[in-house]
């Protein structure tokens, strides 16, 4: 019987990245908690995708396409540990001992994959952000671990070259597996030491969520969700800490305006653009209600907590004309005193030229433009793009947009800045 047509298209291999994307952080978090390496349990978890892809196009992809997965990725590990107990009896011999029962150690395995107990994603996380590491290391191995990012996806979140990201990956699971770290969420002082680490890469997983740095899609709402989600267990774990609950505060705000955020063929809205009715009330509730934690306990000028405020008077302003640009400003100018970067100056760039007039706000993207990190940063011309078109320098703004167009990887966002570049031909609509 002849293969129906559609397991013969290039949509299963976009089915299979999909459901790659999805699942991988739970089958290498599995596959870590039983075999104990995060570097072997990726191998596995790759080598149950490969074998999808060799066998979905002829069979069809099948009506539980993650518990396929994880059935094959569990038969490799199988393999995996037979192989290992076969070399060590076999050196055990040599020493004339008795070897370990090869049966047993694959039955405690398969009964340990069967058996989904506490989150193992939260272990991947903590394990992947042991202080072993370096603190780029250990964010972009759990980027790469948690969120299934490739390379080049991590690297555009850092702005840094590719090549430098794939070493910090590669070193930091051989240091893992050679320190024999743990694979375990930490307890007491344990705890506080890797808290930042892990706090970053749940808020750069759900950056990458928010807004694609790569694809056809301007989001990726399974990225946010299983952020927020990990945000909100640790916000259980670590109930005195104001910074998680900041983190926690500024997702569920972001996240209030997803559905706003998409048009209805995928294309991009602009946060001045949005219907505010359709953002969800009940999200921004649960983000205010965490930013009050936040400031009760004290963490008021934490870093996330003053994002999370900054959000937090977006979500309060019925309509656009509504918002309150100088305090948003005034929060930037704070965020930038207490976690200097070029990233913040240019957010704050936008603040400025809100409340006080695009040439203010032009003042600080030209003074940011020569950072090294800036150079292959397309937001920073879609900025400076906007600026230049309210003060009615079209020719310069529609070179900007097409600077902006050819950094970006993300095919949404490409289309936005084009048409952007496009309407400096018309001008500024009238007021």
């Amino acid at each position: 019987m002849s293969v129906p047509e559609v397991h013969r298209t290039p949509d299963v291999r976009r089915t299979v990245d999909a459901v790659w994307r999805i699942e991988s952080p739970r089958l290498i978090a599995r596959l870590a908690r039983v075999v104990r390496d995060v570097g072997v349990a990726e191998e596995l978890a790759q080598d149950a995708f490969v074998a999808a892809l060799e066998q979905w196009p002829r069979a069809g992809v099948p009506d539980n396409p993650a518990a396929w997965l994880m059935a094959a990725a569990k038969n490799r590990a199988i393999d995996h540990v037979r192989r290992n107990k076969l070399i060590e009896s076999k050196h055990v011999e040599l020493g004339r001992t008795t070897p370990v029962g090869n049966d047993d150690a694959v039955a405690e395995l398969d009964a340990a994959l069967d058996d989904d107990i506490g989150d193992d994603l939260l272990r991947l996380i903590f394990t992947a952000c042991h202080p072993v590491l370096s603190t780029e290391a250990r964010v972009a191995l759990t980027l790469r671990l948690l969120g299934g990012l490739t390379t080049d996806e991590i690297a555009r979140a850092f702005l840094c070259p590719e090549p430098t990201i794939a070493q910090r990956i590669v070193r930091a699971k051989k240091t893992l597996s050679e320190k024999h770290v743990p694979f375990e969420v930490p307890r007491g002082p344990g705890l506080a030491d890797r808290l930042s680490s892990v706090l970053e890469v749940i808020y750069l997983v759900f950056n990458e969520g928010y807004s694609a740095t790569a694809g056809d899609d301007w989001m990726r709402p399974a990225l946010c969700e299983e952020a927020l989600r990990l945000g909100r267990v640790l916000a259980g774990l670590a109930p005195a800490e104001p910074e998680v609950h900041g983190l926690v505060a500024l997702m569920e705000i972001q996240a209030s305006r997803a559905r706003a955020r998409v048009g209805p063929a995928g294309e991009p809205i602009l946060l001045l653009e949005q219907n505010r009715a359709l953002w969800d009330r009940l999200l921004i509730g649960r983000g205010l209600a965490a930013l009050q934690r936040a400031e009760t306990l004290g963490g008021a000028a934490g870093p996330y907590a003053l994002q999370a405020a900054i959000a937090a008077c977006h979500a309060r302003a019925r309509a656009a004309g509504d918002t309150d640009w100088a305090r948003i400003a005034a929060l930037y100018a704070e965020l930038a005193r207490v976690a200097p970067s070029p990233v913040v100056e240019l957010n704050r760039a936008v603040a400025v030229a809100m409340a006080s007039g695009p040439a203010a706000g032009l003042g600080i993207v030209d003074a940011i433009a020569a950072e090294p990190s800036m150079q292959t940063y397309h937001l920073l011309p879609s900025v400076r793009g906007d600026l230049l078109f309210k003060l009615g320098r079209l020719e310069e703004a529609r070179g900007e947009f097409e600077r902006a167009a050819s950094l970006t990887r993300n095919a949404r966002e490409r289309a936005l800045l084009q048409s952007r570049a496009a309407a400096c031909v018309l001008g500024p609509a009238s007021p």
